[in-house]
């Protein structure tokens, strides 16, 4: 037997400044609160058929993972996020409206292949890829 994985369930992200990351994920990425631990720091956002964790470094779970993340401590490289539509103009729009710098549209692989994808960085400098849908 082999571990099959379909899709990406979750990622974790520790934040310095709670309600900045979730105004980037809801109000700029479209993401839904769905559920909250207060107790342990932890907001968790649907993003369609997944789910973003946003952990505030100064709570239970937070404290746990050391410094604060930053730019020369970064919680990872980059989580990539499946945008359908990828319709460059507007997502392009979007961003800019929200004081986010949008990065340039290339092709890259991902899960189903080669196509469009944008690099964005959220307010702890955590990279986002916006991928598109395969090129036919």
């Amino acid at each position: 037997m082999s571990i099959q994985i379909r899709e990406i369930d979750h990622v974790v992200l520790r934040v310095t400044d709670l309600d900045r990351a979730l105004q980037f994920y809801c109000g700029v990425l479209g993401c839904n609160e769905e559920r909250r631990a207060a107790e342990l720091g932890l907001v968790q956002l649907r993003a369609g058929r997944s789910l973003v964790d946003l952990v505030d470094i100064n709570g239970k779970l937070g404290q746990m993972g050391g410094g604060a993340p930053g730019p020369d401590r970064r919680n990872m490289d980059h989580f990539c996020v499946r945008v359908d539509p990828f319709d460059e103009a507007a997502i392009r729009a979007h961003l800019i409206a929200n004081d986010i710098d949008p990065g340039d549209v290339a092709t890259r692989y991902g899960a189903e292949g080669n196509g469009p994808s944008m690099y964005i960085t959220d307010p702890d400098g955590n990279v986002v890829e916006l991928k598109g849908a395969p090129e036919s």
